[in-house]
């Protein structure tokens, strides 16, 4: 019965996660669609675009999963169930790291072939309307570039030791030798985390840049929302006026047949390019006054509002607890050469006061794990349209409701990809011990005691540093495949260490930026002086 008990909870967790990858499916689609240019959009960059942001989606629901996982093989009083034999729960969590190899295998895929092979592809299509042969050709020689890259990130991860030799006399083939069999014992698994890790490293940056901006911006714009579309449209019609009068002014001057100045000339036509835009704002004004989606938008006003503050106070619980884990290894963490790896939990932050209190009622502190993680990732999406995308001080593209170009998307889609690898590192911070072990508890001195990996480093902090490094009570307690990408190189830990410190920089300036930032426009970057006419037919479509 039990048995059978266990198998129908499996099947049950299966079609759940069936449903969860068919909504992400729906989401990327809709999203996608929803930020495309209407005019440019092609069909192998929005399949592209799909495909990607839903790997990163589906990659970020991961670590939930590997958490429930590993903590759903054990009773509350420490003993393993009676399903959860060795082969069992070997063959778990062989498939969750199979998993992960495959997600991981995908970005790497994405990020160094596919999606550069299509960025590089629809710029020759824009460039040259020749044949399609010359189009992938100049493609993959500028794609080659970034398989290079990858394959010398695959070769260092696979061949450089992490331990080494303490022989002093031993020949250069016995130090090949073992190069080869560090390799195979790993099977792969250490060159796939040098190259997992370096590119989370792009994705810290990223996270800095747009994440940090995002959790301060998205929560205090839900709370002030925007300006009336009425009232900007009254406003921009009493501009189009004043703008009318200057024009007429000037254009008086040259009635009687004399040359307007030069001066004058290029301030007639920066008054023209003025007054087409500010007609073209008062087309897309009128077009929203009159959607149904804007008066959707007005009637669901206070639920945003709620949504607002709860997202800041979820924004500030993991900026704190963010604090507190990076000041706690600043004060007791082995050091700059280990990485920063933090022997126990001195300093409590409220994510890991909350955890323990939430494991008392299933599922809620996988409930809270998961809404972490998607707040992670839907404050990356709204930082990165907020600001668009940025080569250092050079701005690339903008993110518009139906006027985004192809290029844009792509580069979106890498960006996400590249947070979504950090969002694991992000969560070890805040709590290591319930990543690595989720909700697991154990017995101790014989079954006298149970206690959860988390009381074990406050106790016995030396047994926890050999945890740290060679997983403890293997026979107890099951380690996260998670952890397996965490830590393997501590240049890596110690980089992240730094970034977290620069991501909670980021994160206040970027609050004091929003708090002083009035109300947006109800068409914030959605018309600029360079835009086209024929832009407007987008945003009508949309609307409408």
């Amino acid at each position: 019965a039990k048995m059978a008990a266990a198998a129908s909870d499996l099947l049950t967790g299966w079609c759940l996660f069936g449903l969860a990858l068919l909504a992400i499916l729906i989401f990327c689609w809709v999203y996608v669609r929803k930020y495309q240019s209407r005019r440019e959009s092609e069909v192998i960059s929005t399949i592209t675009a799909i495909f990607a942001l839903a790997v990163a989606l589906i990659t970020s629901a991961l670590l939930p999963v590997d958490i429930f996982l590993v903590s759903y093989m054990k009773n509350q009083n420490g003993t393993f169930k009676v399903w959860a034999d060795a082969n069992v729960s070997r063959q778990i969590e062989d498939t969750v790291l199979y998993g992960y190899y495959t997600l991981y295998s995908i970005i790497l895929f994405c990020v160094f072939l596919w999606i550069p092979f299509v960025y590089f592809y629809y710029e020759e299509k824009e460039d040259d309307d020749g044949n399609t042969c010359s189009q992938v050709k100049t493609a993959l020689k500028y794609t080659l570039g970034f398989i290079t890259i990858c394959a010398v990130l695959l070769l260092i991860g696979a061949f450089v030791p992490l331990d080494i030799p303490n022989k002093k006399n031993s020949t250069e083939w016995e130090k090949v030798k073992l190069l080869f069999e560090e390799f195979g014992s790993s099977h792969g698994l250490t060159a796939l985390s040098f190259s997992i890790s370096s590119l989370t490293v792009i994705g810290m940056l990223a996270a800095i840049t747009y994440t940090a901006y995002g959790m301060s911006a998205l929560p205090l714009n839900l709370i002030k929302g925007t300006t009336s579309a009425s009232y900007e449209r009254l406003e921009n019609t009493e501009d189009i006026e004043e703008v009318e009068q200057h024009l007429l002014r000037i254009k008086s001057k040259c009635r009687d047949g004399r040359p307007l100045s030069s001066r004058d000339r290029r301030t007639l036509q920066q008054l023209e390019e003025r007054l087409r835009t500010l007609r073209r704002r008062e087309r897309h004004l009128e077009s929203i006054e009159k959607s149904w989606w804007t008066k959707f938008c007005e009637a669901i006003r206070p639920l945003k509002i709620v949504w607002g503050v709860f997202f800041i106070i979820v924004a500030l619980l993991f900026t704190v607890s963010l604090f507190l884990s990076n000041l706690d290894k600043a004060l007791h963490s082995a050091g700059f050469d280990s990485g920063f790896i933090i022997l126990g939990t001195n300093l409590t932050n409220p994510l890991n006061m909350l955890l323990p209190v939430l494991q008392r009622v299933f599922p809620l502190d996988y409930i809270l794990i998961t809404t972490i993680v998607m707040y992670f990732i839907f404050t990356s999406m709204a930082g990165i349209r907020n600001m668009g995308i940025w080569f250092f001080w050079i701005r690339l593209y903008k993110i518009r409701r139906g006027k985004t170009r192809p290029q844009a998307l792509l580069f979106l889609c890498m960006i996400l990809l590249l947070i979504v690898l950090h969002t694991s590192y992000m969560i070890y911070s805040l709590a290591p011990q319930y990543v690595m072990y989720g909700s697991q508890k154990y017995l101790v001195q014989g079954g006298v005691t149970v206690a959860t990996y988390n009381q074990l480093g406050n106790i016995f902090r030396s047994l926890l540093y050999v945890s740290v490094l060679f997983p403890f009570n293997l026979d107890q307690c099951i380690v996260t495949r998670t952890y397996l990408f965490l830590h393997k190189f501590w240049f890596f830990s110690a980089a992240y260490y730094f970034g977290n410190w620069a991501f909670i920089a980021v994160f206040l300036i970027g609050l004091i930026v929003s708090c002083c930032k009035g109300k947006k426009s109800v068409i914030e970057g959605e018309v600029d002086d360079d835009d086209s006419d024929m832009s407007d037919d987008e945003l009508s479509v949309y609307y409408h």
